[in-house]
């Protein structure tokens, strides 16, 4: 291998601070995306990709580019213990005090996702979900700070179920046509056993992505609270494990939770409305149709001395 002498306490050349050739426009943003970074969130290991970045201001005796290496090295502040909003709030301030000259916003955006031990409805099991989730933070004048989470979960049209109960009496008063006046109860409940479920509604598995604008002073991120809540208010969350007894509560909780897009984006507006003081929120439900080549979909947003949207 060929050696190379260097020469001794010379500095290093800095390329970035070297005057660009169109220094006196600026740019939005620069930085890095897609850092990984060991977190932890509700005391769980969530592994995150981050992007971090500040804007570049115009000026005719201004550097080059910045110092991302600045950057990568605040984002160490994130590592540190749990994850709350002043822990984000100090590595932006540190993004801005680390290139002072060139900066006067900076922004922060993490994905990850969550994995959460969840119990069977009846059994005594346990299995893991991943929830994912997305945290938005920029700070400027003031920190403005955004939580986004999605919950997975199971929804029976009601449409679909009506016509299905349709079917099941018409093959009733089909079968039963030449029979009796009086039919006794066996009978009933042999038909229903064999017969009964001459069609069957359609379900489908479905998403609720909710996101937050939080409010000043919030001393943590209440995500699995705030799963909580979602899969409470929607009613039939995604299992993990499941035993049969565990697999037929299922089958009858999404029998008793008939709901469309709109009506799961109503709950949760409901819910969020009367259970969380937050600045402002906006929801979408996904229902990816076992029925259409296509999805059903519902948005809803309000904020802080607004109506819903």
């Amino acid at each position: 291998m060929n050696e190379v002498a260097l020469p001794p306490r010379q500095p290093l050349p800095d390329a970035q601070a070297w005057r660009g050739e169109m220094s006196d426009v600026g740019l939005d943003w620069v930085g890095m995306q897609g850092i990984a970074l060991p977190l932890e969130l509700a005391g769980k290991p969530l592994l995150a990709k981050v992007d971090a970045g500040i804007n570049l201001r115009p000026s005719a005796e201004g550097e080059r580019g910045i110092h991302m290496s600045r950057l990568y090295l605040a984002l160490d502040e994130l590592t540190q213990g749990e994850l709350t909003p002043l822990r984000i709030e100090r590595t932006l301030r540190a993004f801005l005090a680390s290139q002072p000259e060139s900066s006067d916003r900076a922004s922060l955006s993490l994905s990850g996702e969550l994995p959460l031990s969840r119990p069977a409805m009846l059994s005594p099991q346990r299995g893991w979900k991943a929830y994912p989730l997305h945290i938005e933070a920029a700070l400027a004048d003031e920190l403005t700070l955004s939580l986004q989470v999605g919950v997975p979960y199971s929804s029976t049209c009601p449409s679909s179920a009506a016509l299905s109960r349709q079917l099941a009496q018409q093959q009733f008063q089909f079968d039963f046509e030449q029979a009796p006046a009086s039919i006794s109860q066996q009978a009933v409940i042999d038909w229903l056993g064999e017969r009964g479920m001459p069609a069957t509604p359609h379900s489908q598995r479905s998403w609720a992505w909710v996101t937050l604008t939080l409010g000043d002073g919030e001393p943590q991120f209440d995500v699995v609270g705030l799963i909580n809540r979602i899969e409470h208010a929607l009613g039939t969350p995604l299992q993990t494990l499941v035993k049969r007894r565990d697999e037929q509560a299922f089958a009858l909780a999404n029998g008793q939770n008939l709901m469309f897009c709109e009506d799961a984006a109503r709950r949760l507006y409901r819910m969020l409305r009367s259970q969380c003081g937050y600045r402002a929120f906006s929801l979408r439900v996904e229902h990816q149709e076992s029925l259409h080549a296509h999805d059903a979909v519902a948005k809803l947003s309000w904020r802080e001395g607004g109506d819903a949207a």
